[in-house]
């Protein structure tokens, strides 16, 4: 019998599983499967990685899960194209089913194996899970995609309804799983064969806690407190849903509901604009002189600015593969506009160290934050970092915290001095904008 598999990527998890529940709806004999991406994982220098390990326990929790149904999961360690010229040749496919992704590499990714798969004569399916809206669905009047998030956000609600919230009802059919019997064996790759450590670390949990969204709009900026619900890891890989977080959010709080809609926003940005996973969203901005001094830099990562809210957010980051929102934008404008450091340099460190990195909102964040983005901060706002913790870490609870040597004399002297710092940016600034405007005049 020809063999229909679905493909586990940024959704892990057997319930609210749009392209699982259209899997199992229309076929029986579905047998998931993983990939652990080789192409991926062999640009991860950190063999500790949190991300690694927080997918591989999850993926072992969800392959005893669907051997709880009677199923089970395939668990390769490969690139892509390989697993899936290794299952055709071992089984009759007809059909693969996942969900879409919208990063660059995922698009090449994809379609590189739809045209494999279309050699075999497979079907290859794929559906939306991971937004509420994606790609064209949200659009201004003139049938173009939006580069400013208010009028986005508006037209966002004002489309929203109860059919894009509903639940898929995988558990309905779960009996169209294939049997445990029907998969061949195989070893389950682990950790060490792919080049990784396992770690003891404590994951956020993936329930929402309803208290702190109730509070969201209160209590979301300031670093001290639990304000914030730590759900952006399981958003990233898929253990929740991003419509059941949505249908929440749209009862009980609509700053958090504006978060989801950037998350949307940011995705269809690079979607319709994969060029800034690269370049500046203005193109004028590309003109910047950036210092790039390689020890402010390191000094930066490090969390040894002299700055204490900015050093206590990356030594937070460094520590635990968490940052802050707030924390987030006041880093990444101290890099930006005080170092004048590329904040390519800055969103590839996030890259490396954040829990829930995902390219889409990095990215947008970064490029927002260098005034260099849709929607972005102007490039003449400049945070001072003394005024930010005055009111989002007033009693310095968050600093003190991170920085045991606050207020000591081991604790660094300022490695710039703030108005000097942005006096130089703001010129810095100008000077390549100008010249931008000289340049297409």
């Amino acid at each position: 019998m020809a063999k229909t598999i679905f493909w586990f990527r940024r959704d892990l998890r057997l319930q609210d599983n749009a392209g699982l529940y259209y899997a199992l709806k229309e076929q029986k004999e579905v047998m998931p499967l993983f990939v652990f991406d080789k192409d991926i994982l062999h640009q991860l220098d950190d063999k500790q990685d949190k991300r690694v390990n927080f997918i591989y326990q999850t993926i072992l929790q969800l392959k005893k899960d669907l051997q709880a149904l009677g199923s089970d999961l395939w668990v390769y360690y490969d690139t892509p194209l390989a697993v899936w010229q290794q299952l055709t040749a071992q089984y009759e496919i007809e059909h693969v089913y996942t969900n879409h992704d919208y990063e660059p590499y995922a698009q090449k990714r994809d379609k590189m194996v739809e045209d494999f798969l279309k050699t075999k004569y497979v079907y290859f399916h794929t559906f939306k899970d991971q937004t509420i809206f994606e790609k064209d669905e949200i659009l201004t009047d003139a049938q173009k995609p939006y580069t400013v998030f208010t009028p986005y956000s508006r037209k966002w609600k004002k489309q929203l309804n109860d059919f894009y919230l509903k639940s898929y009802p995988c558990e309905r059919y779960y009996s169209h799983l294939a049997k445990k019997t029907d998969f061949l064996p195989y070893t389950l790759p682990t950790l060490e064969m792919m080049g990784f450590e396992p770690i003891a670390y404590q994951y956020p949990a993936a329930e929402v806690p309803v208290n702190i969204v109730s509070s969201y709009d209160k209590q979301r900026d300031f670093p001290a407190i639990q304000g914030t619900t730590r759900l952006s890891v399981h958003l990233r890989f898929g253990t929740v849903s991003v419509r059941k977080l949505a249908q929440i959010a749209r009862q009980t709080n609509e700053t958090w509901l504006n978060e989801l809609i950037w998350r949307d926003f940011y995705m269809m940005i690079l979607y319709h604009f994969p060029h800034v996973a690269e370049r500046a969203f203005k193109p004028a901005y590309d003109q910047i002189q950036w210092r790039n001094d390689e020890k402010e830099f390191q000094a930066w990562c490090e969390g040894n600015t002299g700055y204490p809210i900015v050093d206590a957010g990356m030594r937070e980051l460094n520590a635990t593969g968490f940052m802050h929102n707030r924390v987030r934008m006041i880093v990444a404008s101290f890099l930006t506009k005080h170092l004048l450091i590329d904040w390519r340099w800055g969103e590839q460190y996030f890259a490396k160290k954040l829990l829930d990195f995902d390219l889409s909102a990095n990215n947008g964040g970064w490029q927002w934050a260098a005034g260099s983005g849709c929607d972005a901060a102007p490039y003449f706002r400049v945070f001072n970092p003394a005024l930010q913790t005055d009111k989002f870490d007033k009693e310095k609870q968050y600093i003190k915290q991170w920085l045991p040597t606050f207020n000591t004399a081991a604790y660094p002297k300022p490695i710039v001095v703030h108005e000097v710092a942005r006096n130089r940016a703001l010129a810095t600034y100008k000077a390549a904008l100008d010249k931008s405007e000289t340049a297409s005049s």
